[in-house]
């Protein structure tokens, strides 16, 4: 019986892998500069949150594309893709959210949501992957939206915080409700995540 080799798992992985755990990178430094925001106060920490979002889309793309230009491609990192997707356009746009001030007990309700939606849309897609791709390497349409559409909602929350719209003065204000607060600029997280489960189909490009 041979011994494994030290590092045997990361001898496998390809070049789109790589690129793939830069997705994930990025996104780790966006929750990261969150949690600097929340501790110092200085919005611009939010600015590059906001700002490493399409680093990690732009990883995401790449990696997409290298393994198919390479024409190498795996479970392995279907699955790894999956997981930095959550990381990056899950998670990590979810604590911008609620460093931009959605806060209350509503908002973290709806951020929840939001998280688990895009958990159970990229879980559904790789268990279909096979069956949407029809014997090709690339799959011709997704079912509800894809989770880095979640770009859409970084950039307003860019655009607030550049404005100085955080905390108190976050755009739409604030709702009470049963004695909770509510941020109704959560709802686009509510809509977003729905969308991600929705049966609808959009052609991929």
């Amino acid at each position: 019986m041979n011994k494994p080799k030290p590092f045997s798992m990361i001898r496998e992985f390809h070049l789109a892998d790589w690129f793939t755990l830069g997705n994930a990178c990025a996104g780790m430094g966006a929750l990261f500069a969150v949690m600097s925001f929340l501790q110092s106060g200085d919005a611009v920490h939010l600015t590059y949150a906001c700002a490493l979002i399409p680093v990690a889309l732009a990883f995401d793309v790449l990696d997409g594309r290298i393994a198919r230009w390479r024409q190498k491609s795996s479970a392995l990192g279907r699955e790894l893709d999956s997981l930095a997707d959550i990381i990056s356009f899950g998670v990590a746009p979810a604590a911008i959210a609620y460093g931009c001030g959605m806060q209350g007990l509503y908002d973290r309700v709806v951020l929840v949501f939001f998280v688990a939606c895009g958990v159970s849309r990229l879980a559904r897609f790789n268990v279909t992957a096979e069956k949407l791709s029809a014997g090709s390497d690339k799959v011709a349409y997704f079912e509800g939206t894809p989770i880095p559409t979640s770009m859409v909602l970084v950039a307003v929350l860019w655009a607030a915080a550049a404005q100085g719209a955080i905390g108190d003065a976050l755009w739409g204000g604030v709702w009470w409700i049963a004695g909770f607060r509510l941020h109704p600029l959560v709802l686009m997280f509510a809509l977003s995540g729905s969308l991600m489960v929705s049966r609808i189909r959009i052609p991929k490009l």
